[in-house]
């Protein structure tokens, strides 16, 4: 039987196709395509520099941004280098990307010579007011924000993690290279302060380039009972090897900031999780890219530490570590 479909009733059929015309065009259109430029402090071989990397992209991920559907993200590896931190910085910008991620306080310096408008979120900046980045933690005011690593009073933590692990010692030094721990005093002073609540002499050691690492580390096993704090530091990060293996060679008790140095052989590392703050800085280049600015972001401190320790390296050095500070490790390599 047939059936006759009025003037009106097609008008009607058609008029409510052409409306859902639009919505069907629109749910067939590619998602916005995102740009996230990244400029690393470490070697593009750095393993730990790829996981770093990794867990950003495992953090924006979880937050629904998946390269190649709706963000694409240009890495740079700068390997401790401050002119390749520049030219990268300046490489980045000309792609004209909606956000950069900063690994660390030279990487976000040479970007912030190179923008003042384009988002920046740093995973591991020391002292970011002063270094001029933020005006306040609560209220960054410019372009950039992010994750410090700690307060300087953990300068004061290693010098008591130095003198439980190894009590002998009484002269220590810290090592940085001024080119790169431009905030230097930022953990120099509150170390000086808390060597003489542990009657020991603090001795400030610059190292400027690779060549000098050997002279600066022999020169504290010089006199007995020295030893060594490795600044929080991209020169020290990228020669962490090296450093490591004078260390041993020169028979020096040395505390590191970050676990990469225990897992190559260091004695002792306490300081932040460092994946975390890469993962914990794509929630804020969510909250970026969904149209939130960072100068209203407020500047968040870490939430994990990790006390590592490596058994080996303290046998090697004749230490005996208390039962007390090996039970508090978060970790103990054998």
């Amino acid at each position: 039987m047939a059936v006759t479909i009025g003037r009106r009733e097609l008008l009607a059929a058609l008029g409510g196709a052409a409306a859902a015309w639009p919505l069907a065009a629109r749910a067939q259109q590619p998602e916005q395509m995102r740009k996230i430029g990244v400029l690393m402090g470490f070697a593009e071989s750095d393993p730990d520099g790829q996981a770093f990397v990794a867990a950003f992209r495992e953090g924006l991920q979880k937050l629904g941004w998946v390269e190649g559907r709706n963000i694409r993200i240009d890495t740079r590896w700068a390997a401790g280098d401050t002119e390749l931190m520049q030219r990268f910085a300046k490489e980045l910008v000309a792609l004209q990307p909606d956000l950069m991620l900063s690994h660390l306080t030279p990487t976000t310096t040479a970007l912030l010579q190179q923008t003042r408008t384009i988002p920046i979120v740093f995973a591991l900046v020391a002292d970011p007011i002063g270094s001029g980045f933020v005006a306040s933690f609560a209220r960054p005011g410019g372009n950039v924000t992010g994750f410090i690593f700690t307060e300087p009073t953990m300068a004061g933590k290693w010098l008591e993690l130095l003198k439980e692990i190894a009590p002998g010692v009484t002269r220590v030094a810290m090592m940085f290279n001024p080119a790169t721990a431009t905030y230097a005093e930022y953990w120099l002073n509150p170390f000086k302060a808390a060597a003489v609540s542990f009657a020991m002499e603090a001795i400030a050691a610059p190292v400027r380039d690779r060549s000098e690492l050997e002279t600066v580390i022999a020169a504290q096993a010089r006199d007995p009972n020295g030893s060594l704090i490795s600044m929080p530091d991209s020169f020290a990060d990228a020669h962490r090897v090296e450093i490591i293996s004078l260390a041993a060679r020169y028979r020096l008790p040395a505390v590191y900031p970050y676990r990469f140095f225990t897992e190559l052989g260091g004695l002792l590392s306490y300081g932040v999780d460092v994946t975390d703050n890469f993962r914990r800085a794509a929630t804020y280049a969510d909250r970026i890219l969904k149209g939130e600015k960072p100068s209203e972001l407020p500047v968040q401190a870490p939430v994990k530490f990790e006390l590592v320790i490596n058994l080996k390296t303290a046998k090697a050095l004749g230490l005996s570590i208390p039962q007390t500070l090996l039970v508090r490790a978060d970790e103990v390599i054998e």
